[in-house]
């Protein structure tokens, strides 16, 4: 591992790397990950101010972006950017970075962003916004759990990291990096996979609040369904650190070079 990292710097020179998450900057998991990275490169935290979850890739435009130095005592620890996780990416390359990074990380999410919740998730987002740069950029999650054990998950997280940059082609790549509760302790292995397209999570308890007035509450019920070919969702559930490459290019080529022969025109 570490001569494949030392053939990196080598090859590329110190690696400037861009932090984030869509927990916040005081998340635990952030902390964690930047304590690692630090070994594979310059760090610099761009981050939102509070947390963020599920806003999917929503970036602010009808409003001041407010951009805030965060110290850690003496040590300046980064940005908080009172926006959404792909608005501190944006500003963070476009505005505040002294360099334009090599890497992007977003993470560690506290919750796996796996199967469809990639969709809606603002750790992917970050992740998708730095791939819009052409960086190559990694979503990192963790399982939730109340007592997540973010420094151990970081560190497998870093090594998975440094295989990534030390075995990709040289044009840029976006991946999603999901890690099980069960594999911090007891790792069964990587599963390189795809994302899974299952749906769930359609149930919601339906009660009254103080004043009489109907909400729901969504429960994340059913669970996804396994099915006949392993994804993340299923590797996952047995166990499985998962890492898929992702894309952002949502056209489907296929059908749309059989549109391309439909002839369409408008009306007269």
């Amino acid at each position: 591992m570490r001569d494949l990292l030392c053939r990196h710097k080598e090859d590329f020179g110190i690696v400037q790397i861009l932090l984030t998450n869509d927990d916040g900057i005081y998340a635990p998991g952030l902390a964690a990950m930047e304590r690692e990275l630090q070994s594979l490169g310059s760090v610099s935290v761009v981050a939102p101010a509070t947390e963020q979850s599920g806003v999917g890739h929503s970036i602010t435009f009808l409003s001041p972006l407010i951009c805030k130095e965060v110290y850690d005592g003496d040590r300046r620890r980064g940005w908080a950017v009172e926006g959404s996780p792909a608005d501190s990416v944006k500003i963070g390359i476009s505005e505040l970075l002294p360099h334009r990074p090599d890497v992007i990380v977003s993470g560690i999410n506290g919750g796996l962003n796996a199967g469809i919740n990639v969709l809606y998730s603002g750790t992917v987002a970050a992740a998708i916004e730095g791939a819009f740069f052409g960086i190559t950029s990694i979503a990192v999650s963790l399982e939730f759990d109340e007592h997540a054990q973010f420094a151990k998950a970081a560190r497998l997280a870093r090594e998975i990291i440094a295989q990534i940059l030390a075995a990709k082609s040289a044009e840029p790549q976006l991946y999603n990096l999901n890690i099980p509760t069960s594999a911090i302790d007891n790792p069964r292995g990587l599963r390189v996979v795809p994302m899974g397209v299952d749906r769930y999570g359609e149930h919601y308890i339906k009660r009254k609040d103080p004043k009489g007035r109907t909400y729901y509450w969504a429960t994340n019920e059913p669970p996804p369904q396994p099915g006949d070919h392993e994804t993340d969702l299923t590797a996952l559930a047995r166990g499985f650190v998962t890492l898929t490459p992702l894309q952002y290019d949502m056209t489907q080529h296929p059908v749309l070079a059989e549109m391309q022969g439909w002839n369409l025109t408008l009306p007269q």
